[in-house]
C-alpha cells in the first residue's frame, strides 16, 4: 500500500515532543501526519511528572537556561490557546516551584549551581534561597527535617495527560492526520522525498521529524543523524485524593487538580526495564513523608515506572540532517517544559526560518570525543 503525497511533513512519535511539533506545523497550515507506535511502546509522556521548570536547569550550558526560561514565559499563552481551541484545560499553575532539601550540603550545592547559571547569564535567572522559616511561610505543611529550599518564581506544573489530549485534539482540529499502532521500519530518501515504511504502508513526505524518544536511536542513522540517547527510569507513587495542602509544586511532590498527590524523582540506570521496586518506592515515600509529614497517613493507590529519554549531558538534541535535507531530529527529557518552544520557534526553524540561537549548541557532534 502507498500513502500518496498528500502530506508536507511526517512526524514520527506521538508523545509530548512529537505532538507539540505536529500541532505547531498543522497550526502553520501544513499537511501533517503523525505515526505513533502501539501502547507497548515506552511512553515517557504518559509517565511524566508534569513540571514546567526553570530553576536548576542550565548548569554548564546557559543556552539551556535561556531556552527553558523562554519556554516557561510562553506557557500561559500556550495553555490559553489550547483551551480556546479544544475546550481542555491543561491545569497550568505557574506561581513558582520549590526544590526542598533535607541536608545543608544538598541545599548549598544546588544554590551554587543556580548562582553559576545566573552569573553565566549576566544576572537574569530568578531564584531565591529559603531558610526553614521561609519555606514554612509559603508551604506551611513542610516538615521539621526540611533545612531549606530553592524557590523558582517561573516554575509551575500542568497535567501531562490533559496536555497530551489537548495536543491530539488541537492537531486533529487543524487538519492533522494521526496513524496509531504502527512502528517505523525503514526511512528512505530519494528525489527530495522521504519514503517511510510502517506496518505495510509507505508514507511519502518532503519533510520528516524524528520525535520517537528512545526510538530515535535506531531511526536517526536512517537519515544521516545520530541520537545517542539512553533510558533513565523514574518511579512514581500516586495517593488517594486529599484536601489541597500544596501551594506550589516541588521536585519530589506535587498535588494535581483532582487532589491526588504524585511523589517521585528517582533516577535509575536499569536499561529498558520500566517496572517498579519496593526498595525504591519505599525510599521515595520516606523522603516525601519527611518533606510533608501529612503524607504519612495518606493511602497510596497506584505506582508506576517510566523511562526518561536522556543524553549523557542531559541536554536536548535538535538537528537538521545534511545528508538528507528535510529530516530533523528532536529529542529531550523536558518535553512538558519545552512544549511551548517546540510548537513555536522550533517549528518556524523547520519551515525555513532562522535557527533559534538558544539551540545552536544542541547538536549530536558534541558527543564526538
Amino acid at each position: 500500500m502507498n500513502a500518496n503525497r498528500a502530506i508536507d511533513t511526517l512526524v514520527i512519535g506521538g508523545g509530548a515532543v512529537g505532538m507539540s511539533v505536529a500541532y505547531g506545523l498543522a497550526r502553520a497550515g501544513e499537511r501533517v501526519r503523525v505515526l505513533d507506535e502501539g501502547d507497548d511502546a515506552f511512553r515517557a509522556a504518559r509517565g511524566n511528572f508534569g513540571l514546567v521548570w526553570v530553576h536548576g536547569k542550565g548548569v554548564g550550558n546557559p543556552a539551556y537556561a535561556r531556552w527553558s526560561m523562554a519556554a516557561a514565559s510562553q506557557w500561559p499563552a500556550f495553555a490559553a490557546e489550547l483551551q480556546e481551541l479544544t475546550g481542555i484545560a491543561v491545569e497550568l499553575s505557574q506561581n513558582g516551584g520549590l526544590t526542598m532539601f533535607l541536608t545543608e550540603e544538598e541545599l548549598a550545592a544546588r544554590a551554587a549551581d543556580c548562582m553559576s547559571i545566573r552569573n553565566a547569564l549576566g544576572g537574569h535567572y530568578p531564584f531565591e534561597v529559603l531558610d526553614p522559616a521561609g519555606v514554612r511561610a509559603i508551604s506551611p505543611h513542610s516538615g521539621p527535617d526540611v533545612v531549606g529550599a530553592i524557590f523558582g518564581p517561573m516554575d509551575g506544573h500542568v497535567s501531562p495527560l490533559r496536555l497530551l489530549r489537548a495536543l491530539f485534539q488541537g492537531f486533529k482540529s487543524r487538519g492533522g492526520d494521526l496513524v496509531t499502532g504502527v512502528r517505523v521500519e525503514r526511512i528512505g530518501h530519494r528525489a527530495g522525498e522521504f519514503h517511510v515504511a510502517a506496518a505495510g504502508a509507505t508514507h511519502v513526505a518532503a519533510r520528516v521529524v524524528l520525535a520517537a524518544g528512545l526510538g530515535n536511536r535506531e531511526l536517526a542513522p536512517m537519515v544521516g543523524l545520530l541520537a545517542p540517547v539512553r533510558p533513565s527510569r523514574g518511579q512514581i507513587l500516586v495517593t488517594e485524593r486529599v484536601q489541597p495542602f500544596l501551594n506550589h509544586p516541588t521536585m519530589h511532590v506535587r498535588q494535581t487538580g483532582e487532589g491526588v498527590v504524585q511523589i517521585g524523582d528517582s533516577k535509575e540506570d536499569v536499561g529498558f526495564n520500566d517496572g517498579t521496586t519496593v526498595e525504591q518506592l519505599a525510599r521515595i515515600a520516606q523522603r516525601a513523608s519527611r518533606l510533608f509529614p501529612i503524607l504519612g497517613k495518606v493511602n497510596v493507590v497506584r505506582t508506576w515506572g517510566a523511562l526518561r529519554v536522556m543524553t549523557s549531558d542531559g541536554f536536548p538534541i535538535y538537528q537538521a540532517s545534511r545528508d538528507c535535507p528535510g529530516a530533523y531530529l528532536v529529542t529531550c527529557h523536558s518535553g512538558i517544559t519545552l512544549a511551548s518552544m517546540h510548537t513555536g520557534p522550533l517549528v518556524r526553524w523547520m519551515r525555513g526560518g532562522a535557527e533559534p540561537s538558544e539551540i545552536q549548541t544542541f547538536k549530536a557532534e558534541r558527543f564526538h570525543v
